[in-house]
């Protein structure tokens, strides 16, 4: 999501994105980041947008040792009052950046004087990246944590500590269909053919499907328990997550409204989770859904192959059901819907009959 707003701001800019790697914040400190290329299709992405898409491997060498000195801009400073400093990142080391970070102007944040919201303005932060507003806005830099510098926001090379919380209109915006950033880059990006591929085999292998048959029409499940348990409180799990049921009556509904425009009957559904339990598991399989055998993924691919095979699956379906308020399940929910034309549903959950309907 960072990505796409990174993007959406150098379409609003007319300068070129340079887009970072991704982090293991999700997987394991001892995981390695990945290229930005290895994961979706760059070239077939900048097409689309009309935009050269860089990665910072083509602006500086990989194994230089040298910090480069930059001024940039801190949002997270501007949006919060509870941290004083810029937001921090373990790419700055990685690509050898000595930042100098300004405060950004106030009047950035979306909703003014809310402490409970971080989200800034895509508009705003577009202005600070022309001459008169830049000129006008920075204030006293921050001294670089390298060489101690104070550098103002730079001219050339415009860039912020933080884009997650940035939105057009209201926050957590890709919750819905009008969000420009997924209308004009997020939908454009779209997975490299060797992680399609690698996908397709796992498809296939669950589903069983012979050399001479074409994978079939699925839909697929993403359930988010793991660290989401932590907002349960002391409500018993149990009752705190839907049941198998309460999901198994969302499919139906994307298997009916799959059936009702586009005349075709799904039957493959498959199940994507950070779900331990065998016995929930177990369930899975009793209601004839499939799930994707990662015993031996991380030996063969790597660490990041088992999350980045369930995302390509979890988008590669006709339908979709996600956990509500999961960030993998909504942009799951929005390449099901852009690239397929397919129907999606969010589980609520959080108490007892949280998804009643």
């Amino acid at each position: 999501m960072t990505y796409i707003n990174l993007i959406y701001l150098g379409l609003l800019t007319k300068r070129v994105p340079i887009i970072g790697m991704f982090t293991p914040s999700h997987i394991g400190g001892h995981v390695p980041p990945i290229s930005f290329g290895d994961v979706f299709d760059v070239p077939r992405l900048a097409q689309a947008i009309n935009s050269p898409v860089l990665e910072w491997y083509q602006v500086k060498n990989k194994s230089s040792g040298d910090f480069d000195e930059i001024g940039c801009w801190s949002v997270w400073q501007a949006v919060q009052d509870r941290e004083q400093s810029a937001r921090g990142s373990v790419l700055t080391n990685i690509l050898k950046l000595d930042i100098s970070y300004t405060k950004a102007p106030t009047w950035i944040k979306v909703i003014p004087r809310y402490e409970h919201d971080q989200h800034s303005s895509f508009a705003a932060l577009a202005t600070l990246g022309f001459p008169e507003t830049r000129i006008d806005n920075a204030g006293e830099p921050d001294e670089s944590p390298q060489h101690r510098l104070k550098l103002p926001p730079d001219d050339q090379l415009l860039c912020y500590d933080y884009l997650y919380y940035v939105c057009a209109h209201q926050p957590y915006e890709f919750d819905f269909d009008f969000s420009p950033a997924w209308l004009f880059v997020g939908q454009y990006m779209h997975w490299t053919p060797k992680l399609e591929a690698l996908a397709d085999q796992y498809l296939r292998r669950a589903f069983g499907t012979q050399e001479n048959e074409t994978t079939p029409p699925w839909i697929a499940i993403h359930i988010r328990h793991g660290d989401f348990a932590a907002y349960c409180g002391d409500l018993p799990l149990d009752d705190c997550f839907a049941p198998l049921s309460v999901i198994a009556r969302r499919v139906e509904e994307v298997k009916q409204e799959i059936l009702d425009r586009k005349g075709i009957a799904v039957e493959h559904v498959v199940m994507t989770s950070d779900e331990r339990n065998a016995t929930w598991w177990e369930g899975v399989t009793a209601l004839g859904w499939y799930g994707l055998d990662h015993s031996q993924t991380v030996e063969l691919y790597g660490d990041w192959y088992p999350v980045l095979i369930d995302a390509v699956v979890q988008a590669g379906g006709l339908g979709f059901v996600g956990t509500d308020r999961s960030t993998m399940s909504i942009l799951a929910r929005r390449r099901v819907q852009s690239w397929k034309g397919g129907a999606g549903r969010m589980v609520k959950w959080g108490s007892v009959g949280a998804d009643d309907h």
